[in-house]
């Protein structure tokens, strides 16, 4: 189940498994491993993959459907910006929000390899 999810949003987001791996912090042979072994992973490590797809860790275990959008992102982020933006971000244009969900992916995709 977790390396069906895993796999999923990798093709979501145009990379490997093996490429995406190594871009979180683990090493390339990991994916394999979780396909041929059914092994799902636990704790930071978890954390760091549901924190680089920008969904829940529940999504990847299959304890929740929510499914991304193709950008990866939850569908939910664009309501915590209009938060942060007091409003605002409704009047921005669509060129702008695409740069400020950008942001927010580089921000996450730090954030995972940090901790």
């Amino acid at each position: 189940m977790f390396y069906d999810r895993f796999r999923q949003l990798c093709e979501r987001k145009g990379i490997s498994c093996n490429k995406a791996a190594l871009e979180i912090g683990l090493s390339n042979a990991t994916p394999t491993k979780w396909k041929k072994t059914g092994a799902t992973p636990v704790g930071e490590t978890l954390d760091k993959i549901a924190a680089y797809f920008g969904v829940s860790t529940d999504y990847l275990l299959g304890k929740e459907e929510k499914a991304p959008t193709n950008e990866g992102e939850r569908k939910d982020i664009l309501d915590d910006v209009d938060i942060a933006f007091y409003g605002d971000f409704k009047e921005l244009s669509e060129e702008q929000k695409a740069t400020i969900r950008d942001m927010v992916a580089v921000m996450r995709k730090r954030r995972a390899t940090e901790k």
